[in-house]
Order: structure tokens, then C-alpha cells, then sequence
């Protein structure tokens, strides 16, 4: 709802507009709040498939991507809001680390820990540069994405991140085989964020909404803690300022990654495209320019590959604050501005990582399972604009039953290079060029 004490309903729709300090500043920590868990998630995610995550003896390398998940969500938001030259939207986005491209990373740092950092990060430095090429020819390329290929894309994005939502609840990993997995007392924990979560969500509105998994993780921390599983040990030794280091893990070419990470740059491109939309539309009441688009893909792959250089992860525009900008009815860039400054600050002090890595992963697994339910919802409610006739019933199924189907059942392709078995057992890949191939070559019509 519109808060007129904010400013008129004119300043209120326009970009540049900048509210009294007093008001701007918990605004721009509110948009942070929003997607905060999301945003040090992926980060999370990825070390423990490395084995450098919970459970390991080294959290050092968790640590530091958590810490360059903060810094460099903020750096790419001043990319979207200050902008530079053709670089930046203008607009209030909020960019964060991005789900999208987890399942691709999962397969491809399993197991190898340290090591398969360095093909990581130079895959998301080079997909970065692909994205931001996309900015020139993103206005061309969006007929061949319709909400059936987007839709189906989201959701199987949200279908390939549940399970790691209930490994985590269950006890993660490093527990799988051992009796205290899947225990009550790994799940109740969890079990208290989704309640929480689920209460404030739709029984409060404002503030409390839409930090609602925030607090949830906070009341299932409390819960853990008097149960005795939370550690506090790593947080005295983290240092109070650390810069972030280039190539921190190396430089390595993987072919595999770096096909991932450009293929999936242009989801996360066309994700970005409808954020900036939903933003113009709930906000000012108006479609995107143009301009607004080719900028914000412009900071999108520009703040991606900027953090891979420094050890972070890919960076896309966040959905969630889309809502928050509708909510509030507030267009104003530089709000988030301060949002972004925020991140910053907390992205150069490595004990915000070491007291977010107390956490159990029991407890973050309350709040994924409800974030990654969100994203197959958010598929779902795209697929809706679709039309479901013969023609596009038969592209859905054919998609969703291949890519869903080799996620599932990953040994059907053991034959394959590992390369080849990497891109493919995502489950996202093949879903998204069999979506489009189809969409592109059948007739619209199919005899019914």
C-alpha cells in the first residue's frame, strides 16, 4: 500500500525522486532484508557440494564466497541504480546471487573441493561477458522465449533445488547414512521456520511479510540454539575487514561450465527483462523502455562477471523485491542505493559470514524448502498465461518429462563425456532447448 507521508503520488513514481533520509534508510535496509537469505543461499549451496561446506573442517572457503555473495550483490544493485554509461536500468532493482544457475554449478564442483573452484569462477567471469552481450540483442531474441519456454525453464529450476531443501532439513550431507539424519531433532528446527514463515506470510502484513523467512530463520536459530546445535566457535577467530582477492581459487578452463553458464545466462537474462517490467508496471504504472532493458541486461552481466573475478557467484535482478517495489509504491533508485551501500559494508566484514555460517543447516533448510517451493510456485503462476492446447500440452510434456526425467535418473547418461553428463543431468538444459526448438518449429495449430 502507497505511504503518501513518503512523498506525493508524482514523487512516489519517479526514479530520481530521494524521500527524507529518516525514511529512505530503512526502506533501502527492507529491500536487504528481502532477499538476504536468498542472496547468501546459492553460496551456501555450492561450497557443501564442493565439500568445503557445513560438515567439512575448513569453513574458510564457505566463508568467503558468503562474503563475496554481500559484496558483490551490492556492487552489481549501484551497477542497476547509478549505472554508467549504457550500464544500469536507472531503476530500483535489487540483484542478488542467482538460483538459476545452482544446478548447473552442483555436478560441476562435487566433490572436488578447493579445486573446482578456480573452473567455477572463471565459468561465471566469462558467462558474465556473454550476458552482458546479450543486452545488444535481448529486445530480438524474447519471441522465442513465451511464458510456456519461461515458465517451464522457472519451474524446473524450482524442481531441481527441492531436494537439497530437504537434505539440508534433514541434517545435510555430511549426515546422510548416520543415525541423527532425518532425526526430529534435525527436523523440528526446520519444521519452526516453515511455521513461522508460514504465519507471519499470511497473517501480518508490511515489514513482517515480507521479512517473513527471514524472521522464520531467526525463530527456527533460536529454537536450534537451546537445543544445543548451534556453534559460535568460528565467530572470535573472523577477521573485522578482509578486501576481497582476485582469482582467490586460480584460473581454469572448463569447458562444461562455461557452456552452462552461457546457456543459462539467457534465462537469467529474460528473468531480468520481466523483473524490469514488473518494477515499471507496479511502480510507475508503465512498460519498460527500450533503454531500461538493454541496461539492466547490461548490469546483469556485468556484476556477474565482476564477482567471479573476486570468488563470488552469477548475479541476476531479484523477483522478490519486485513485489516489495508494488507493495510500497515506491520508484525511488536511490532507496535501493542504500540498500546496495549496506550489502557492501557487510560484504567487507568476513564475522557477518562467520555468524551467518552458525546457522545449522537444518534450520536453513526450513527456510530453502519454502524459497525453493516459491520458485516452482513462481514457474507455475507463469505457465498460467499459457494457452493449453494440443500443441503446447505436447511441448510441456515432452520438455519437462526428458529434463525432470535425467535429473532424476543421472545414470542413464554414464556413457556420456563428462562434459556432455554435467550439462545435461541439470535437468535444466535439455528442458529449455527442447522447449524452444519445439516452440520455434511446430505449427501453432495441431489438429485437436
Amino acid at each position: 500500500m502507497t505511504d503518501v507521508s513518503i512523498g506525493t503520488p508524482e514523487q512516489l513514481r519517479d526514479p530520481d525522486y530521494t524521500p527524507p533520509l529518516a525514511k529512505a534508510v530503512p526502506l533501502g535496509i527492507q529491500h536487504v532484508l528481502a532477499m538476504f537469505v536468498s542472496n547468501v543461499t546459492p553460496a551456501i549451496i555450492v561450497a557443501g557440494a564442493a565439500g568445503v561446506g557445513f560438515g567439512s573442517d575448513d569453513l574458510t572457503p564457505m566463508l568467503y564466497m558468503i562474503q563475496m555473495s554481500m559484496l558483490f550483490a551490492g556492487i552489481a544493485t549501484l551497477f542497476q541504480t547509478i549505472g554508467m554509461g549504457p550500464v544500469g536500468a536507472r531503476l530500483p532493482i535489487v540483484q542478488g546471487t542467482s538460483f538459476a544457475f545452482v544446478p548447473i554449478m552442483i555436478p560441476a564442483v562435487a566433490g572436488l573441493g578447493t579445486a573446482g573452484l578456480a573452473g567455477l569462477m572463471t565459468g561465471v567471469v566469462i558467462g558474465g561477458l556473454f550476458h552482458f552481450c546479450l543486452g545488444f540483442v535481448i529486445g530480438r531474441i524474447r519471441y522465442a522465449l513465451p511464458p510456456l519456454v519461461t515458465g517451464l525453464i522457472v519451474l524446473m529450476i524450482g524442481l531441481a533445488l527441492i531436494k537439497v531443501g530437504i537434505q539440508y532439513a534433514a541434517g545435510g550431507v555430511p549426515l546422510i547414512g548416520k543415525p541423527e539424519y532425518g532425526s526430529l531433532a534435525m527436523w523440528f528446527p526446520a519444521l519452526v521456520v516453515i511455521v513461522v514463515t508460514l504465519a507471519l506470510k499470511f497473517f501480518t502484513r508490511g515489514f513482517m511479510a515480507v521479512a517473513a523467512v527471514l524472521i522464520g530463520i531467526v525463530a527456527g536459530y533460536v529454537v536450534a540454539a537451546m537445543m544445543g546445535q548451534v556453534n559460535f566457535g568460528r565467530i572470535g577467530g573472523a577477521a573485522l575487514f578482509a578486501p576481497p582477492l582476485p582469482f582467490k581459487w586460480g584460473f581454469e578452463i572448463n569447458g562444461a561450465i562455461i557452456i552452462g553458464m552461457c546457456l543459462m545466462a539467457v534465462v537469467s537474462a529474460i528473468e531480468t527483462v520481466g523483473d524490469t517490467s514488473g518494477i515499471t508496471k507496479g511502480g510507475a504504472g508503465r512498460e519498460a523502455t527500450d533503454k531500461e532493458i538493454a541496461g539492466a541486461t547490461f548490469a546483469d552481466g556485468l556484476g556477474t562477471a565482476v564477482a567471479g573475478v573476486f570468488g563470488g557467484l552469477p548475479n541476476t535482478s531479484f523477483s522478490q523485491n519486485v513485489g516489495l517495489i508494488a507493495m510500497t509504491g515506491l520508484m525511488s533508485r536511490h532507496v535501493v542505493t542504500i540498500g546496495a551501500l549496506f550489502l557492501i559494508v557487510c560484504g567487507l566484514i568476513p564475522k557477518i559470514g562467520a555468524v551467518i555460517q552458525t546457522v545449522p543447516i537444518n534450520v536453513l533448510g526450513g527456510g530453502v524448502i519454502v524459497m525453493f517451493g516459491m520458485v516452482a510456485a513462481a514457474g507455475v503462476n507463469m505457465l498460467a498465461d499459457v494457452v493449453w492446447n494440443r500443441r503446447n500440452m505436447v511441448i510441456f510434456a515432452i520438455a519437462l518429462s526428458i529434463g525432470f526425467g535425467l535429473q532424476l535418473e543421472p545414470g542413464a547418461l554414464q556413457h556420456l563425456p563428462k562434459t556432455a553428463q554435467i550439462l545435461i543431468t541439470s535437468g535444466l538444459l535439455p528442458t529449455a532447448i527442447i522447449a524452444i526448438i519445439l516452440n520455434l518449429v511446430l505449427p501453432e495449430t495441431i489438429e485437436e
